[in-house]
């Protein structure tokens, strides 16, 4: 991983005091696990503890575990915080993302590639849309995630999706509809993370397995917030008749939040220093040319 330049430092500090935290209320969001979500798998290895505060889930060689909200979202901003497996977590991945469930499924993806000991966590990013992703993003982090926690954030709203790291925005995936690219904008989603076991492909293309002896290995999660457009019986929690009114506006505005040139050069410092791979750059994997959305230069 490429040194931490002081001017970047200096940037992503100036980003953690600045950020916006604004809480674009659309959805009654309690942060209380209890409240918001529900483990659906894992044989009691995921675990709600503190009162509903701390959410924790563990992998060993019989299973990993997972959950998922008990809403579904139209468009929100999602926050998470999260903090990772640490030691030698080769072989595993911790993931959490929003999805709609189905063949022709929409995702949008924050997924954490383990490691050995001392080498850096992987963060892969990826945006499924009717059932096809292939839309991969890779970064190192300029932080150890495993010391404590960071908060991981998706913005999703018409006209782009959004990925931030404690504030930063690290991509930025447009809507680009107006060159024949589909965007996920029809499908409610709810929120899923889970940590399992992924050798076969995890760590260096799966040559790292798992060590066991290790087990179990164990996330954990805080502070889970929602402000987003529930979807429920068919309807939205947001205005159905001007999307831009009322409530989304004086909430904030992420419905129609971008990033402002501070942010796009935020951005740009990530993936200069940070990005390890882009699939709008692999010429070899496309080889009868980039999605075009890429060589349209709408997506960051």
């Amino acid at each position: 991983m490429a040194p931490i330049s002081s001017s970047f430092s200096s940037a992503v500090s100036t980003a953690l005091i600045i950020s916006v935290a604004s809480s674009f209320l659309m959805a009654a969001s309690a942060g209380n696990f209890y409240q918001d979500v529900d483990i659906t798998w894992g044989d009691g290895r995921g675990k709600i503890l503190n009162n509903g505060d701390l959410l924790t889930l563990s992998l060993d060689k019989a299973s990993g575990s997972g959950f998922q909200s008990k809403n579904e979202y139209l468009f929100g901003k999602i926050d998470m915080q999260l903090k990772l497996v640490p030691g030698n977590s080769a072989g595993t991945v911790t993931a959490c993302y929003l999805s709609s469930q189905g063949p022709t499924h929409d995702e949008i993806d924050f997924e954490f590639l383990g490691n050995l000991s001392g080498d850096p966590y992987i963060l892969h990013t990826n945006v499924f849309i009717q059932g096809k992703g292939s839309r991969e993003q890779q970064f190192y982090l300029w932080f150890d995630p495993t010391a404590d926690f960071h908060t991981y954030s998706i913005l999703w709203n018409p006209q782009r999706i959004i990925f931030s790291v404690d504030g930063t925005p690290i991509r930025e995936f447009k809507n680009s509809e107006s060159i024949g690219v589909a965007y996920p904008k029809n499908q409610p989603m709810r929120i899923y993370s889970s940590l399992w076991n992924a050798d076969d492909w995890a760590t260096r293309g799966g040559l790292v397995k798992t060590d066991w002896s290790k087990a179990p290995f164990t996330a954990s999660y805080k502070n889970f917030n929602a402000n987003a457009c529930v979807w429920s019986s068919g309807s939205s929690s947001c205005s159905s008749t001007s999307p831009s009114s009322t409530s989304t506006s004086k909430n904030g505005g992420w419905y129609s939040q971008e990033l402002d040139s501070t942010s796009q050069e935020r951005m740009k410092w990530v993936q200069k220093n940070y990005m390890i791979y882009n699939y709008c750059t692999d010429t070899k994997r496309f080889p009868q040319g980039l999605p075009p959305e890429c060589t349209a230069t709408t997506t960051s």
